[in-house]
């Protein structure tokens, strides 16, 4: 894909739903279909950025990270991406490729965990909504091969 030709966030969207890696179609295989028990999305426009994984009920976005994601560059980046998800309202949950490959269950474990912690204590009530309880918040660990 040439990404210096200027596309619409959806199309670029469309073709990484058709281009997706191994992982992301490893995860995809038990993220639909509510298999975790709410509905996810995949590669879904948000502002400026395609996020992997959306589940709009939770307010929850999955990332995939490869091994790109390890240099201080790409880490930079994440942060800036992560901080305006944040500010738009949403959680981010970061799996590494290698998480997912090596280990599919415990991946859906944390997954359906964050996605049944909605509203997110973090987050401002939403319209219609009450303060919601305190509840940890989870966070992905591992490396990608």
């Amino acid at each position: 894909m040439d990404w210096k030709t200027p596309r619409s966030q959806r199309d670029v969207a469309r073709t990484l739903r058709s281009n997706m890696t191994g992982a992301e179609r490893r995860l995809w295989s038990v993220l639909r279909k509510r298999q975790v028990g709410v509905k996810f999305r995949r590669q879904v426009p948000i502002g400026p950025y395609v996020v992997d994984f959306l589940c709009h009920e939770a307010r929850l976005i999955v990332e995939m990270d490869g091994w790109s994601h390890g240099s201080a560059v790409q880490q930079s980046r994440d942060v800036a991406r992560d901080v305006y998800l944040r500010r738009v309202g949403f959680r981010v949950l970061r799996i590494w490729n290698c998480q997912v490959m090596e280990d599919i269950e415990g991946v859906w474990v944390i997954i359906r965990e964050a996605s049944q912690q909605f509203p997110h204590p973090d987050l401002p009530p939403q319209a219609g909504e009450g303060a919601p309880a305190a509840r940890p918040v989870l966070r992905s660990s591992g490396r990608d091969a």
